[in-house]
Parts: structure tokens; sequence; C-alpha cells
């Protein structure tokens, strides 16, 4: 048996590999550059052109591009009506976001459990925290697999509520050919370095329902319209604009915009590459028993943002805590996805019980996210399973015990 790094021996890599990496060609540099030497930094064609790429590969009637996913999930939920005294279903396990966007509105965020296999929120686990005063769902397409869109969609016919879908890990994901961006009412994408696409900060707003494209964009832009169907008074000139709520600068520069439009036109190289590695990873993680993955029903269909994993700490005799400190030690860069937002100190501050979504908590105690990003070679996917292994290996012969 191989000794562990962490016990002195020698590490599966010398070099960390972190767990997710932007993949920056020279020619999305290109496209920045070409609006560094524009007449518009901002508010210009980049961004429209941005949009129109969303727009086609998600298949979208209206995109709202915004300064980054947190803005997008905020302005969907104002254009959604959230406000003082409504609650809304929030998938569990996501990051902070996902829920911080309806305190943002005065809302209240209620958490659902997840199911044990997808680690999504599903239709009985909404169904289950529904009330009177519920207005809206935030549902989370975990990791990039979606989630039932048809069976959520049923549940909020049945109690009139509007379907938001956290897409910030799923661009390029569908599900029984209907493509993540057309499903929900609104549908919010992010993207940060580690996403599948990014723009540096960056977000969307997607959605089919021209009514809640004209909020989306009013409130991501100052509540402020030049568009005179929209505004109240007669019109003083073309320089004329109204104010009709209180919104906010949440527009997208077209610096980062120019980075995003060249960056869809490689979805389709991404999309395939992360599911070559989860194919890969899937094979080889499915002959260690003490280790269980995400279940996709469609991988074909699917764009992973993060590879998780479940180790079966009570058969391997030891903590999560030792197990991601000695794969670290063998320089993979794992990390955490994601503590139950109701565990974090701010919403436990606000009375949130902690034991109330069992499933996430299970699912939190046994988590490690490992590497996945376009930028890894096959060979960086070796050394992800081999020091998986080695741990294991080690854990089974008593190491940690």
């Amino acid at each position: 048996m191989e000794k562990l790094a962490i016990d002195g021996g020698s590490p599966v890599r010398d070099d960390l590999l972190g767990y997710g990496h932007q993949d920056v060609s020279e020619d999305d540099i290109r496209a920045v550059v070409d609006v560094l030497r524009s007449d518009f930094l901002t508010c210009g064609p980049a961004t429209e052109r941005f949009e129109n790429a969303i727009k086609s590969a998600v298949g979208a009637g209206y995109v709202t591009a915004v300064a980054n996913g947190t803005a997008a999930l905020h302005v969907a939920c104002l254009a959604a009506g959230v406000g003082p005294g409504d609650e809304v279903i929030v998938s569990s396990i996501t990051f902070a976001a996902s829920a911080n966007c309806v305190l943002y509105c005065g809302g209240t965020p209620v958490f659902a459990d997840i199911d044990p296999a997808t680690w999504n929120v599903t239709a009985e686990t909404v169904r289950a925290k529904v009330t009177a005063k519920t207005k809206a769902v935030v549902a989370v397409d975990f990791g990039g697999v979606p989630v039932d869109h048809d069976a959520i969609r049923a549940v909020c016919d049945e109690f009139g509520l509007v379907f938001i879908e956290d897409a910030a890990h799923a661009i390029g994901t569908s599900r029984a050919g209907r493509r993540v961006g057309s499903a929900a009412d609104l549908t919010c994408f992010s993207f940060h370095p580690v996403k599948t696409v990014t723009t540096g900060e960056g977000g969307a707003v997607c959605t089919n329902d021209p009514e809640l494209a004209a909020r989306v964009a009013l409130f991501a832009k100052h509540g402020i319209t030049r568009d005179r169907s929209l505004m109240r008074n007669s019109i003083e000139g073309n320089w004329y604009y109204e104010q009709l709520e209180l919104g906010y600068n949440y527009r997208i520069s077209d610096i980062e915009a120019a980075l995003g439009a060249s960056q869809m036109a490689r979805l389709s190289v991404f999309s395939r590459r992360r599911r070559e590695i989860v194919a890969y990873y899937d094979r080889e993680f499915a002959g260690i028993p003490e280790v269980s993955f995400q279940k996709d029903g469609s991988p074909e269909e699917t764009t992973r943002h993060l590879y998780c994993v479940r180790f079966d700490l009570g058969a391997l005799g030891v903590t999560r805590r030792f197990i991601y400190d000695a794969l670290r030690a063998e320089g993979i860069g794992v990390n955490v996805h994601y503590l139950p937002v109701y565990c974090l100190p701010y919403y436990a501050g606000l009375g949130y019980d902690p034991a109330c979504c069992p499933e996430a908590n299970r699912y939190y105690e046994e988590a490690v996210t490992l590497p996945l990003h376009c930028r890894m070679s096959d060979g960086d996917a070796e050394d992800v399973v081999r020091a998986v292994g080695k741990v294991v290996g080690a854990c089974r012969a008593g190491r940690g015990r």
C-alpha cells in the first residue's frame, strides 16, 4: 500500500489541481481587446451580441445580461413580485445567493430537502413546504444536473407559484430535449470564472414571458425606461425617460459581454469535454463501493459544473475532514459544495432549524468536490481517480482508525 502524502509519502502530483478553472482562448482575448479599442465599454453592441448568443443557445425568447449570478436571482425575484410577507421555497444545498435573493426582496426563504440520489429538490420536497404564503420556487440545478422541470412546473401551476430555475451550474444542459433556460418562468445563469462559460463576473436572466422580461430589464437598469409603451406621461423628446420602479444598477459591461459572447461560441466544446471527464469518473468510481456520485438520468444531455462525490465514512472509519486534507496533500484541490444554507451563521441567527432538511445534512457530512474543468487533461483526471483510490485504500487498511 502506498504511503499517503499526509503521512509523509510521495503525492500523486506535485502541483495542486484546482477544482475549477476558466478556459480563455486567444479569440476571447481579441474580443475583449476589440471592445477596449471601441467607442463602447458599456451599454454597447457587445452586450446585445452576448444576450443573443444566450438566446440561441438556451431557446429563450428574452435574455437580460446582468453583473453577476446573484444580480440575476435578485431581479428574477423582483420580477416575480416577491415582497414582504411572501415565502419562497429554495433548494437547501446551494450557494447562499439562491436564498439571499429572497431576503433582498423582503421575503422569507423556506428550505426544501434534496433527493438522496440526484441531490436536487423534487416535486415532493417542494410540495411539502407550500403554504398560503408561498409565492415562488427557486429550484437549483445542482452541479449542472437539471431538476425535473415538468414535475416542479406541475406543483407551481397547482398553487399559482412562479417557477425560478437557478441554473448557475447548468448552461448547456438539457432535460428530455428541452434546454435549461426555456423551461421555467425565469431562469438565472452565472458566468463566474469557475463556471462552464465565464465573463469574469456576470449573469443572465432568461424567460419566454414578455411581461416578465420587461420587469427583469426594468429592475436591472435602475427601474428606468425609455420604452414609450411603458411610459406614464407624454413624451417630451428623445432625451426623455422615466423611473417606474426602484431598480438597481446591475448592468454588465461590454468588456465582460464580449468575453461572454466569444465563450458562448465554444459552449458545445466545453460541454463535450466536461461530459468526457464525468463519464470517466463515473466508470472509475463505480468500482469503489465506498464512493457514490450524483445520479443523472441523461448524462449525455448534461453539462456539469461540479463533480461531487460522497464517501461512506462509516465504512472507511475516518472523517470527511481527513479525506479532504488527505486528497489536498496528494495534489488534488478538492472543495466542498455546499454547506446547507440554513446552517450558515447568518441564517442560524434568523432562527432556522438546523435539522429542517435531514437529507441535505447527510449529504453535507459526506460530500467532497473533485476537480472538473475544461483545462484538465486525461492525465489530470487519472490523477484524481488515483488519489481517491489511494486514500480509500489507506482507509480500508486502517489509516485514521
